[in-house]
């Protein structure tokens, strides 16, 4: 059983380090112009060299990245809050009982970041500028799709775990 227990607890918390990469990691969208650096733009910058914000971000036209943000940040501190509420659960509940409040809140991060890739797919277009719609989709992008997969997963875990002695 501990042995199961270390799995959990390490695969939640590969989840989680996904997360953070791919929210925080300026590589969502990567342009590499013939003879320039390559651009990498994340969910706030754009990046070579030096750094500026994506392009009308801020207004109401852009409300979908403004969603993408919104819900990989949600996921983030998500996942990290239903491991907190794992390792309080695993003093707390009796034993038998299963980690249905920890699995809600992981399937819940899960939904989370399936919306917001699924949105940044789907507008991907809209958002770049014309110098920057020529690329093709970074490391933190696929890093979202994987930690999908990853956090559903971690939360079918708990439901279907018991508490053992």
């Amino acid at each position: 059983m501990l042995i199961v227990l270390a799995f959990i607890i390490l695969f939640h918390l590969a989840a989680a380090i996904l997360l953070f990469v791919a929210t925080i990691h300026n590589a969502w969208w990567m342009v590499s112009p013939a003879g320039r650096d390559v651009i990498y733009t994340d969910l706030w910058y754009s990046c070579n060299s030096t750094c500026y914000p994506v392009e009308n971000s801020h207004t109401v036209e852009a409300a979908y990245l403004q969603a993408v943000q919104a819900t990989m940040i949600l996921a983030t501190i998500l996942c990290c809050v239903s491991f907190f509420v794992f390792i309080l659960q695993l003093f707390r509940i009796k034993q038998g009982e299963r980690f249905i409040f920890t699995a809600i809140i992981q399937l819940l991060a899960s939904l989370c970041v399936m919306i917001a890739a699924s949105i940044y797919t789907a507008e991907k277009n809209s958002f770049h500028v014309t110098s920057l719609k020529e690329g093709s989709y970074g490391s933190s992008y696929i890093l979202a799709w994987i930690s999908f997969p990853m956090t559903l997963i971690s939360g079918l875990m708990y439901l279907v775990l018991r508490k053992r002695k």
